[in-house]
């Protein structure tokens, strides 16, 4: 059965309000708590925290009490064939009990299979049986966390001619079925349009906007292939790119404004470059009107 959520379930008392936040870098600390910097919240990779105390817990024990979080997972392999790891699955609640934070996201994608985990969040065929798979997979994480979860739209670089949904179809039934809601990372659709062929348009046009609750945006790297064409790779090594941008602002025209997260992993700037990207993000959540969106109401259960 679909996650119920309802007053007791499936929210927070406070979900994070329609503004733009950034990763939460442990470099960045003594500036995220000592400056003035306007951003709205800060989300972490739980896998980064599953561990038992230390300089990192006490930087996101501080920042949990003066912000607003998401925490971003990237370890359930959430698509893979066997079941899901209860051990992850345990550690991943203990950080939603400690923390508690407002949203919790996790990929539609695989990194784990016969006990071996891989350094990628890989692909999966759209069709019946992973669809069974994948929406099982995520009752029992709702299930077993309390709450509902975020499902994020990977970047592709590659499609299975046995897949008979589309992604977006794929998507809305997981949505239909679990009840979860959607991580639209804009980002992921522009590199996946540009490595399929697909116009990012359309990929919006169909996707299941109601159901959003967070938007990532990061930068990509460009590589030129032998044949002299090009491959995008979700690289969050650099700003956000200017086409990647402009795809932000049609889905808020479409959502109004959303919780949005600057993705920068890797290369990591000085706090203010950083900072810079998400005012960014705010000036345009601003332009498309203030308070949370009816698509983030519908995804939070509110």
């Amino acid at each position: 059965m679909p996650f119920s959520a309802g007053p007791a379930r499936g929210r927070t008392k406070n979900p994070i309000p329609a503004s733009a936040g950034v990763g939460l870098k442990p470099q960045h600390g003594r500036e995220i708590l000592e400056t003035p910097h306007g951003i709205g919240f800060f989300e972490f990779h739980a896998e980064n925290y599953m561990c038992a105390g230390g300089p990192p817990h006490r930087l996101l024990s501080v920042v949990r009490e003066r912000f607003f979080l998401s925490m971003h997972g990237v370890g359930l392999s959430i698509g893979g064939e066997g079941p899901l790891d209860r051990e992850h699955l345990q550690r991943l609640a203990d950080l939603n009990e400690c923390y508690r934070p407002e949203l919790f996201s996790e990929h539609l994608a695989w990194s784990s299979h016969g006990g071996t985990f891989f350094n990628d969040l890989l692909p999966l065929p759209y069709n019946a049986a992973t669809l069974q798979r994948v929406a099982a997979h995520i009752d029992e994480v709702q299930a077993f966390l309390n709450r509902r979860m975020l499902l994020e739209n990977p970047s592709s670089y590659v499609t299975f001619s046995e897949s008979t949904w589309s992604e977006t179809e794929f998507l809305a039934e997981l949505v239909r079925r679990t009840g979860c809601g959607l991580l639209l990372d804009v980002n992921n659709v522009h590199v996946s349009a540009v490595n399929q062929g697909f116009e990012a348009l359309s990929y919006l046009e169909a996707f299941p906007l109601d159901a959003v609750g967070e938007v990532h945006l990061a930068g990509h790297a460009t590589e030129t292939e032998a044949g002299g064409g090009r491959v995008l790779i979700d690289a969050h090594d650099r700003a956000v790119a200017d086409p990647v941008w402009a795809l932000y602002e049609v889905v808020l025209s479409r959502t109004g404004p959303v919780p949005t997260l600057i993705e920068w992993d890797n290369d990591v700037p000085a706090f203010p470059v950083l900072a810079a990207e998400a005012v960014r993000a705010a000036a345009l959540l601003q332009v498309h009107g203030a308070g949370a969106s009816d698509a983030y109401r519908a995804a939070a259960g509110t």
